[in-house]
């Protein structure tokens, strides 16, 4: 493959995208980019309060530009916000690209994440929300992932030496 993310990360609130994603870039010497930075830095402003202001539709048509300029410019390693995969575009830019999805259950969320605070679609009722939002999506994260990885009692570098075992890339 010449050009294009050499691993895009997918998967859940909390899963390790960024953590994971910026071990993996070190690792193989390449940078490392997450499209929910991209998003803030562009409009100077948390994700949750996006959300909060302008709504849900805005953050996502953001987002979905988001990873269209980063599936075209990035080369490294590219960890893209949980909810990306819900956009058809989006996963069609997925296809055949070295996608990894980085699976948890619900009990590895709420010890990493709390499934409270600046989680915007997960102000209610944590835990049911949570596990509405991965039936909703867990489909759409298998269906862009060339391998699944999951993150379960995990450090974050036994996860990166994982995606790199299961997409057959070397450290260099």
């Amino acid at each position: 493959m010449t050009g294009g993310p050499l691993i895009v990360l997918v998967g859940p609130m909390g899963s390790g995208k960024s953590t994971v994603g910026g071990l993996l870039a070190e690792r193989l010497g390449v940078p490392y980019r997450d499209t929910d930075a991209d998003i803030v830095a562009a409009e100077g402003r948390e994700i949750a309060d996006l959300f909060v202001d302008e709504g849900e539709p805005y953050f996502r048509e953001l987002e979905r530009r988001a990873v269209a300029a980063a599936v075209a410019e990035h080369t490294g390693v590219l960890a893209l916000g949980g909810g990306a995969v819900l956009d058809a575009g989006t996963r069609e830019l997925l296809a055949g690209l070295p996608v990894a999805y980085l699976s948890m259950d619900v009990e590895e969320a709420v010890r990493r994440v709390g499934l409270g605070a600046a989680r915007p679609l997960l102000a209610v009722n944590p835990r049911r929300q949570w596990r509405e939002l991965m039936d909703a999506r867990r489909h759409l994260y298998t269906e862009v992932a060339r391998v699944v990885v999951t993150t379960d009692d995990r450090t974050p570098e036994e996860v990166a030496q994982a995606v790199l075992d299961a997409l057959e890339l070397k450290d260099v």
